[in-house]
């Protein structure tokens, strides 16, 4: 069996300015000391690219374009707004309010959407 992925984190200068924004936005709840339990998709897709070094934590989201305008009401910023891969998914790109480079994913009933 492949070893599964267990713990994320997600780190910047102001912990609890981040736990407000993950909490608005993606309706995540944090004990007091920053620990959250999510969702995931299982299996959990992942791959290894050949780019310059980077991390990016992708979020399934029901609607890329309004996620978007909301992290930028949150202090985020929009990195790339939402597009299609043709056959593959439709997705966005953006920073919180650290600089944290993370990606949204548009999902159709529990599913990553296709175009």
């Amino acid at each position: 069996m492949a070893a599964p992925i267990v713990f994320f984190y997600i780190a910047g200068t102001d912990d609890s300015q981040l736990r407000r924004f993950y909490s608005d936005i993606f309706a995540w709840n944090f004990s007091q000391q920053g620990q959250t339990t999510v969702d995931v998709i299982t299996p959990l897709e992942g791959a290894i690219r050949k780019d310059p070094s980077e991390k990016r934590i992708y979020i399934g989201v029901e609607k890329v374009t309004d996620t978007l305008k909301k992290i930028v009401e949150c202090d985020g910023s929009v990195d790339a707004p939402r597009f299609e891969v043709a056959g593959v998914v439709v997705i966005g790109l953006f920073k919180d309010p650290a600089g944290n480079e993370m990606g949204l994913v548009e999902m159709e009933g529990g599913k990553p959407r296709i175009p």
